[in-house]
């Protein structure tokens, strides 16, 4: 087609392309093989309107779970020995429902009067959330704190399927905020760990019980290099497929965040952001109200194979509870930020200052790596490396965690397995520290097993067409005993078809520098 733009001269600040300098709609003297592209940031500007995409302001120093809690309804009194329930709140409670409230960490809200049926699955706050459950607050400290706290909110009314509080409606205290609130208490809210953030055993056994009571979970993400993103996969009549990007919103995005464990949706991607998908794509048009407990509870039309393709995959970025796992860790002497020896915090639980120490390189592969890069909020793993003496730059010289094995989604070393405080490490060096080179986005390859199914069938091959074969050893070890170049070997033929699911190009890990040429290829 035309070339349209030519000696293109941006300040770097104009809202379009067609903003810039240039020479004039289609007055060019290019041909194609100088086109223009662009690889962008997969992280949108702060301030990009999209009703797809909610900007989150977190501004929680690094707090836990238990920091935010859950409260009825009060009417205040000079010191209130016991709660007790509003009016409104006593209202309600006979329908069913609790009363309740969820706050953003950087203001206050008042709660007198407030009452909000809370939505199944889960609770929203700006720094992510998981589901909730009540617990009452101590009335008396409840009472002194609201006396030093500076109100911003009030009359704030939910529907129950608002993605964030700020799609609820409220007013602001206008002058004095420290007066405000006169006849109300601090709205305040209490999230407990999903599945992934149960920190205790016994928790974790009790969720893999209700699991397998469950049978097979019928969701998941695929794709994504932090925990709660990624392309979503739905099972159906026992095959994982995707759904099509038509109608995909924050609403349903949410109802597969909370299904999951997770907080809100944050962002609802479309367009195969997350990566495309293969096999079937079992929903489109999804739409959701917000208060479905599971995505198959929400109206969808069945798919053909006129109405979507995989580049039209939807992905989901959720909101997730800040767990400050990205300050356990830091690399050190790469030539980016990306790459580096890894350095590890021990010690920082117990209210001491962290001591920081480097990790045995020994059994150090690419699954430890790729928790080492999400922990580090850097993506996926390109390589995990057990000698680094080339990235000698720190003066982090004591080995203080070795045994590293991990099955690849935890969200921190910590989860593990390692072994201890007993350090068993053969060498224990500096050179022989464990190290990362992480990526922002990575290729992730998948046999098409269908295809090996259906073209496979025996052969029996002469030998003197298998000598190329033999030199690569691709025969089995037998086959050193036959009377070359005479009889034949009994070969499973099939033809493969690799798909390539990633947001990055396949390239061999050996560079061009390394191949050799050989008479078989």
């Amino acid at each position: 087609g035309r070339i349209w733009l030519d000696n293109v001269n941006c300040a770097g600040g104009e809202r379009s392309i067609g903003d810039c300098r240039h020479r004039g709609w289609g007055n060019s003297d290019c041909s194609h093989e100088e086109d223009a592209g662009v690889i962008c940031k997969d992280e949108r500007i702060p301030g990009f309107k999209d009703s797809n995409v909610i900007e989150v302001r977190t501004l929680l120093p690094r707090p836990s779970l238990s920091r935010l809690r859950l409260a009825e309804c009060q009417e205040p009194r000079s010191v209130p020995p016991e709660p007790r329930v509003s009016p409104c709140c006593r209202g309600v409670r006979r329908g069913g429902a609790q009363c309740w409230h969820r706050v953003p960490p950087w203001g206050t809200v008042q709660g007198h009067g407030q009452c909000v049926r809370p939505r199944a699955g889960g609770c929203d706050t700006a720094a992510g959330a998981v589901p909730a459950r009540l617990r009452l607050r101590s009335p008396r400290r409840l009472f002194a704190e609201r006396q030093r706290l500076n109100y911003r909110l009030h009359s704030v009314s939910c529907a129950g399927t608002e993605v964030h509080l700020s799609m609820c409606a409220f007013e602001f205290y206008r002058g004095n905020a420290s007066a405000a609130c006169g006849a109300g208490m601090p709205a305040v809210v209490s999230c407990v760990p999903g599945p992934l953030f149960a920190s205790g055993s016994a928790q974790k056994k009790k969720q893999r019980q209700q699991q397998q009571q469950q049978g097979q979970p019928r969701i998941r993400l695929k794709g994504g290099a932090k925990v709660g993103e990624g392309r979503i996969e739905v099972l159906r009549s026992s095959e994982w497929g995707t759904i099509c990007d038509d109608r995909w919103n924050l609403l349903s995005a949410s109802v597969v965040c909370r299904e999951l464990g997770f907080g809100s949706a944050k962002e609802a991607l479309t367009g195969a952001r997350m990566g495309q998908g293969t096999g079937p794509i079992h929903m489109n048009e999804v739409q959701c109200l917000g208060t479905e407990k599971s995505l198959w509870s929400c109206p969808f039309k069945n798919i053909t194979q006129e109405d979507c393709k995989h580049a039209e995959d939807a992905a989901v970025r959720c909101n997730v509870p800040y767990m400050g796992y990205e300050n356990l860790i830091r690399l050190s002497g790469g030539r980016s930020r990306f790459e580096g020896r890894v350095e590890v915090a021990v010690g920082a639980g117990d209210g001491s200052e962290p001591r920081w120490g480097l990790v045995c390189g020994e059994g150090w592969g690419t699954l430890e790596a790729m928790v080492a890069c999400r922990q580090l909020g850097l993506g996926f793993a390109n390589h995990g490396l057990q000698e680094t003496w080339y990235w000698d730059a720190s003066n982090v010289t004591e080995m203080v965690l070795s045994g590293v094995k991990c099955a690849g989604h935890e969200m921190s070393l910590s989860h593990c397995q390692h072994h201890g405080t007993s350090l068993n490490c053969r060498n224990t060096g500096t050179r022989f520290a464990a190290g990362v080179i992480c990526s922002e986005t990575a290729s992730d390859l998948l046999l098409h097993a269908p295809l090996v199914q259906e073209t496979a069938y025996i052969e029996d091959r002469p030998l003197h067409m298998l000598y190329c074969a033999a030199e690569e050893n691709c025969l089995s070890s037998s086959a050193r005993h036959a009377n070359w170049p005479y009889g034949h070997r009994r070969l499973l033929r099939f033809s493969s078809q690799i798909h390539n699911h990633g947001r990055a190009d396949f390239r061999p890990k050996a560079g061009r520098h390394s191949w050799v040429w050989h008479e078989c290829h």
